[in-house]
């Protein structure tokens, strides 16, 4: 699994990796709102929460069609399903790996971002934690949608109908938290939904997956 891990994280941050593809995305989407409806910082601070949470996710969706369809195409994922770890260990590294190597960095630039968008000083904690808490959902969910279309060519408008729906309930827990820190209210009601959230997609989605691609490699 760690050397799952490494290898599919170096992948995504080589030249061209889906990791650069994201983190990229993630920064010029965000820095183009306040052009787009103004510098007011009233305006900024209502948004702010939303635009930052939204972005992410688009980013995360961005990068999934490529979670398994190199190594279906290459031929390297019937070598991971015939490896002695078995197939769901193998997936739940390169679920992982994608977490790692796409969402942890949207993570750790979302702060900047906030700073950006004229975020209050009260929500960044929860900005940051919602954001650590519910992109490993959306990757765990994610996993299910590209395993799905993991056999079909150009499966990326398929996934996204798929994904998204499944997708709405974190996002909505994500910036009600976030809503929540800056007008002073308690915020363990949406932090605790959004973690039951990604507790059941990281124990459905890594057996879905792995069902999904056995079917795609008989």
């Amino acid at each position: 699994m760690i050397s799952v891990i490494m290898r599919d994280v170096r992948l995504g941050w080589s030249q061209g990796g889906t990791g650069t593809m994201s983190l990229s995305f993630f920064f010029i989407a965000v820095t183009l709102f306040p052009f787009g409806v103004g510098p007011e910082p009233q305006v900024l601070t209502r948004i702010a929460p939303g635009v930052i949470w939204v972005v992410a996710l688009l980013a995360c969706l961005l990068s999934l069609d490529r979670l398994y369809q190199a190594d279906y195409e290459d031929g390297s994922l019937d070598d991971l399903a015939l490896s002695p770890a078995g197939l769901l260990p193998v997936v739940i590294a390169k679920i992982l790996a994608h977490w790692i190597s796409t969402s942890l960095p949207l993570v750790l630039l979302s702060p900047l971002l906030g700073l950006l968008m004229n975020l209050p000083a009260e929500g960044y904690v929860q900005l940051v934690l919602s954001l650590a808490i519910g992109t490993l959902a959306l990757s765990f969910i994610g996993s299910i949608g590209a395993a799905l279309t993991v056999a079909m060519r150009r499966g990326g408008v398929l996934l996204s109908l798929l994904v998204l729906p499944l997708y709405i309930p974190s996002l909505i827990f994500g910036v009600t938290g976030i809503d929540a820190a800056i007008m002073g209210l308690d915020v363990l009601p949406h932090t605790a939904l959004l973690s039951a959230i990604t507790l059941v997609a990281v124990v459905l989605g890594p057996i879905a997956s792995a069902s999904a691609i056995r079917l795609a490699l008989e």
